[in-house]
Parts: C-alpha cells; sequence; structure tokens
C-alpha cells in the first residue's frame, strides 16, 4: 500500500489551496469582486505549487496536452486582474475543467469515502452521475 506522507509544507499548500477556492468563492459571491477572485487565484496556485512541488507544476502545466487549459486559465486570470472578471472566470472555468479532468474520477471515489456525503453519493440517481465519469461501476 502507498502511503502519503504529510509534511509541512504540503499541509501548508493544502491550507493554501483551500483558502484560494474559499477566497474565489466569496468573489463569486460578491458579484465577481476582482480582489477577491485575485486573491484567490493567487492563493490557489501557490497552493498546488507548494503542494506538489514546483517542479512538478511546471511540468503539468507545460505539457503539450495541458496547453489549452494553461493558456484559458492564464489569459482568465489576465482579463480578472485588467477589469473584466465575468469573461476572465468564464475562461478560467474552462482552463480548469481542461487541466484538471483526468482528475475527476480520483475526485468521485475519494468523495464515495466521506461518511455522510458517501452515503449521498451513493444513492443511485448520483451514482450514475459519478459512474459515468469514472469509467465503469464498482460494488460496494
Amino acid at each position: 500500500m502507498v502511503s502519503f506522507e504529510m509534511d509541512d509544507r504540503k499541509k501548508i499548500g493544502l491550507g493554501l489551496t483551500a483558502f484560494g477556492i474559499f477566497f474565489s468563492f466569496l468573489g463569486i459571491i460578491f458579484f465577481f469582486d476582482k480582489g477577491l477572485l485575485a486573491m484567490g487565484n493567487i492563493l490557489f496556485l501557490s497552493g498546488v505549487m507548494l503542494t506538489i512541488g514546483l517542479k512538478s507544476s511546471m511540468q503539468f502545466f507545460m505539457k503539450r496536452s495541458n496547453f489549452k487549459g494553461t493558456i484559458s486559465f492564464g489569459s482568465g486570470f489576465f482579463l480578472l486582474v485588467v477589469g473584466w472578471p465575468i469573461v476572465g472566470m468564464i475562461l478560467e472555468a474552462y482552463g480548469f475543467i481542461v487541466l484538471f479532468s483526468g482528475f475527476w474520477p480520483t475526485l468521485a471515489v475519494f468523495l464515495q469515502k466521506i461518511p455522510i456525503l458517501g452515503w449521498v453519493i451513493q444513492q443511485p440517481f448520483i451514482r450514475s452521475f459519478f459512474d459515468r465519469y469514472r469509467g465503469k461501476r464498482v460494488p460496494v
């Protein structure tokens, strides 16, 4: 079994990533406040880089298959800072989906193992939605 060791750098990275998601959520709630959205993006990216490492982050974002997502995420961030937060967030959302689409199956399995949320996800309608992105149905 592979163990995932959490050193202090990874803990700080996960915390920064969580704060980045929180600030982005607040920025959307407060009618696309560009300051909160920019802060959320900066915290999210720095958290990801601390969690997986600078070299791995650069390799991930600069992979040829991830260019479309990287360019749309970067141009969305630029538009957000310049003053077009709605268009910037649309571009960033598209880039985020393209970049991290390979992680959805792992996320689906992880969410199903959370105690209360896992029970909700195990319901037939929601489970069929997750199974579509996981590829096949795994008996519980």
